[in-house]
């Protein structure tokens, strides 16, 4: 495996987000990651910090079918997934396709869906594929979701179940930038919109070829195991009510694998652990009522982190 074309594909990409997203190369990187461990991500920021932004400058980066769902109450699982139409012309039923049917999809503002419409997202994100009138089909690869939701404006939301955040390999927020950050973004978009003239510079091929090249990562059997003791750690204490799954340190697994492939490594160390379990784990943590939100989830792997020991043994090959 040559490692070299990880750090050199992750600078490509990277170079060509920053054309339109001021500020934000960690989170572009996770972003990044995500895609290439095949998870989905779930941004999470007030409104006007750039979410959608990111999601339509990733999907304009790789060369990939693209489509976008506005979700709203009376958004019905069909609109998502599509429906059978009976045409009269052939006296038969002719499937519909949705934009479920597509490379990359960014469901904006997700929370806004009712629970019936959210559930319809769970097979499509867990087994790449959907089922219409009892007839299952395969999705494209690949399949990214990139979901948005607004934590502060709750009328009209229907927050996402457990089983539907778990879906999700990583929850991101974009954060507001600094004041150089904002000032480049004015002068940025003061005549122009980076977003409509921005190449692709990565085709699905290439893709690919990187996902098979991110999954020979080597991970150390001290690396896996301290893995593993973090999150068997946010399976216990008095404020958790449920812990991370075994779908979690899956996760986590194939996470920083791809992370440490996008750094130029062959291998997996401890720091890559430590610089995704946030991202990766909190939002799977369910706390006790009155334990606080995801904000106190992030604490508490932060405090886990702290308190489990790092390996110290060479975990290169």
């Amino acid at each position: 495996m040559d490692e070299k074309n990880g750090k050199q594909l992750c600078q490509k990409i990277l170079d060509n987000i920053s054309k339109v997203i001021v500020g934000k190369e960690q989170t572009a990187r996770l972003l990044l990651t995500a895609l290439l461990a095949d998870g989905h991500v779930l941004l999470e920021d007030v409104p006007g910090t750039g979410k959608t932004k990111l999601a339509k400058t990733m999907a304009r980066t790789i060369a990939a079918d693209f489509c976008r769902i506005q979700f709203t109450p009376d958004l019905l699982p069909g609109d998502i997934t599509g429906i059978n139409i009976f045409d009269r012309r052939t006296n038969e039923f002719v499937l519909q396709k949705g934009p479920i049917f597509t490379n990359i999809l960014l469901a904006d503002e997700i929370n806004r869906a009712t629970p019936r419409t959210q559930a319809g997202l769970l097979e499509c994100m867990e087994e790449r594929q959907v089922t219409i009138d009892g007839e299952t089909l395969a999705l494209d690869s690949p399949f990214f979701v990139i979901a948005t939701q607004n934590p502060v404006e709750t009328a009209g939301t229907f927050p996402l179940p457990e089983a539907q955040l778990d879906r999700f390999i990583m929850k991101l927020s974009m954060g507001l930038p600094d004041k150089a950050q904002e000032l480049e973004v004015l002068e940025r978009y003061m005549e122009t919109e980076p977003l409509d003239v921005l190449e692709s510079v990565l085709t699905r091929e290439e893709l690919a070829a990187a996902r098979v090249e991110a999954n020979k990562v080597f991970v150390h059997p001290c690396v896996r195991e301290y893995l593993i003791d973090v999150v068997s750690a946010t399976r216990s204490g008095d404020q958790v009510l449920v812990g991370v799954s075994t779908r979690g340190s899956l996760a986590l697994l194939r996470c920083a694998k791809a992370y440490a492939y996008l750094d130029g490594r062959g291998y997996v160390s401890p720091d890559d652990i430590k610089a995704l379990a946030v991202p990766v784990l909190a939002h799977r943590i369910v706390l006790v009522f009155g334990s606080g939100g995801q904000d106190r989830a992030a604490s508490l792997v932060e405090n886990i982190l702290g308190s489990v020991n790092v390996p110290t043994e060479d975990f290169t090959i």
